[in-house]
């Protein structure tokens, strides 16, 4: 529990029975955390049991998808704050503190994986993958350079949180059952007027396995293909919520 609000831990796992064990391990030593939902978006290996054995509450999501699989986590979260994490043990349990802080704040916290300094050697985080997500990033950025003025360096990182109030305003907005599901969270949320805030996160090698959008060339570019789409989309093919009515239903989105 963060401040009389209780918090939900959201992991979507894809055959991820190498290193679900130790993820949930070091999450359910987070004070702050009250559960853990572990999204077995149709796994083939063991993942579902030892999420279970080890403490989590498995739910199944037979849509395809990584967004598919946050989405199925977040409905079945039954925390008053969401926490979205990977399987994979990329992210720290020490982090959740920091993006919990800052919600007080905004309604969404996004963590970055684009600060040198916090990307622990042998992370998937390359140079040109790095670039690549400020890029797009900062193509976000201007794309909303009015009327809310974020700042961002990373389209997709899953570590953030988000209030149950947010996600209740952008769930109807959200749609991509892949990778692009995590730009397309922060250009609802902007649509919808919320706050959107950055802050820099440990990025750590992989505990096992691989990555399915960004170990190849190629699938980097794919999935950079599919993220600018939806930027695009969302930006100049969707309305945005009016101003004068969002002043009237929460914070405004300047920071």
């Amino acid at each position: 529990m963060f401040r009389n609000r209780t918090v939900s831990l959201v992991v979507p796992a894809y055959n991820e029975e190498a290193t679900i064990g130790q993820v949930v391990d070091e999450f359910l030593g987070e004070p702050h955390i009250d559960e853990i939902v572990v999204v077995d978006n149709n796994c083939k290996d063991a993942t579902a049991a030892i999420a279970a054995a080890r403490g989590a509450r498995v739910v199944a999501e037979t849509k395809k998808g990584y967004g598919a699989a946050l989405m199925g986590g977040m409905a079945a979260a039954k925390g008053d704050i969401l926490v979205l994490t990977e399987a994979d043990g990329s992210f720290r349990a020490r982090d959740v503190e920091k993006l919990l802080v800052y919600l007080d704040d905004a309604g969404m916290v996004m963590g970055t994986r684009t600060t040198r300094q916090m990307v622990q050697q042998g992370a998937n985080m390359r140079s040109f993958l790095r670039w690549g997500n400020v890029a797009m990033a900062k193509f976000l950025q201007l794309c909303w350079l009015r009327p809310s003025e974020p700042r961002f360096t990373d389209v997709g990182c899953t570590f953030r949180a988000l209030s149950r109030e947010t996600f209740q305003k952008i769930r109807h907005r959200l749609r991509e059952p892949g990778p692009a599901f995590s730009p397309e969270m922060m250009c609802a949320a902007l649509q919808e007027r919320c706050r959107v805030i950055e802050v820099p996160v440990t990025y750590a090698p992989r505990m096992g396995g691989e990555s399915k959008h960004s170990d190849t060339f190629s699938r980097q570019a794919r999935t950079a293909m599919k993220m600018f789409r939806t930027i695009c989309r969302k930006r100049f093919l969707e309305a945005s919520t009016p101003i004068s009515k969002a002043a009237s239903t929460g914070p405004s989105t300047s920071i």
